[in-house]
Formats: structure tokens, C-alpha cells, sequence
């Protein structure tokens, strides 16, 4: 078993509903439910991290910088990222080749975690494994499936991450 560092920067899997937007938003206490999820798991060994909770459509690249950083600095060589999905593909792309030989999951959720029925635990046990047993380079685990990070793609039709079109013909 590998130390594993998980990074947490927000998305859908850390939100709630805001009584007042009648929207998604994160708490007001900005914790996030990992420390949760994992000992509902009893998954104890992973460090967490929150470098921030953000909505990954107003990710910028200072932002996917930090990321990268946090990535470098950690001392583990296995690291997951919990990440917004609406653009989990650009942060995958812009980690490739800046990970230093470590292996980098990136996972998330469609339904937030706050609300049951989430695929939240399931992509981040998922990822935790992965993150394990994966060769060093940059992955991301959703909906039962690891991608590799060029081949990372929402499909928003269908409310899933699939293989891109041209890959399942092959």
C-alpha cells in the first residue's frame, strides 16, 4: 500500500443546497466532506489536503498552478484530487507532465455528496484505489471507469464520463 494524498479544490461533490439561492453552494463553514466520506469508509490512511472549494468552471490557471504545486510538494507518490467535473478534462490535460513520476487521479461527483444518493463515495473509493495500483501519470476514476487523462470527457447528455466516441469503436 501507498501513502496517498488527497487534494481537495471543491466541485459538485463538496456542495449543499443554499436555502437562500435555492441553488448549489458550498457550506458556510467551507469544510469539506471528505474527512466524512472516509471515515464512513473507514479509509483512515490518506492525508487530506483542502487547498480550496471552488466551482471548477471558475477554475483559473493560477488556480490549476496551485494544484500543481500542492502535487509537487506532497511527500506521497500517490495523489487524488477531488474536482469539479465541468472541467476535469482541462485540469487532467494541464497536469500531464508536471506530476514528477507520481501517480495523479482526479475523480468527482455529478450529485453532491450532501445529498444521498451521491456517486461521491463511490468514484472517491474508486480513486483511492486507483491511485495505488495506477503506473505514475495522470488519470481521473468516474463512474466506474479510469481514463486516461487524454481521454478524459463528461458526456452531458447522458449525465456520465465515457470514453470519447471514437475509442469505443475500437
Amino acid at each position: 500500500m501507498q501513502d496517498l494524498r488527497i487534494i481537495v479544490t471543491g466541485g459538485t461533490l463538496d456542495k449543499v443546497h443554499d436555502t437562500f439561492t435555492e441553488g448549489l453552494a458550498f457550506a458556510s463553514e467551507e469544510r469539506t466532506h471528505i474527512p466524512d466520506m472516509l471515515v464512513t469508509s473507514r479509509c483512515y490512511f490518506p492525508t487530506v489536503q483542502q487547498l480550496f472549494l471552488k466551482d471548477s468552471l471558475e477554475f483559473t490557471e493560477e488556480d490549476r498552478n496551485a494544484v500543481a504545486n500542492a502535487i509537487l510538494s506532497a511527500p506521497e507518490p500517490a495523489i487524488v484530487i477531488t474536482h469539479g467535473t465541468g472541467t476535469m478534462e482541462q485540469t487532467a490535460h494541464f497536469l500531464v507532465g508536471k506530476n514528477c513520476g507520481k501517480t495523479v487521479v482526479l475523480t468527482g461527483a455529478l450529485r453532491p455528496y450532501s445529498f444521498g444518493n451521491s456517486d461521491a463515495s463511490f468514484n472517491l473509493g474508486g480513486a483511492i484505489i486507483a491511485a495505488q495500483i495506477l503506473h505514475p501519470g495522470v488519470w481521473a476514476i468516474m463512474n466506474g471507469r479510469i481514463f486516461e487523462a487524454r481521454n478524459v470527457k463528461k458526456d452531458v447528455l447522458n449525465g456520465r464520463f465515457d470514453l470519447p466516441p471514437t475509442l469505443l469503436r475500437e
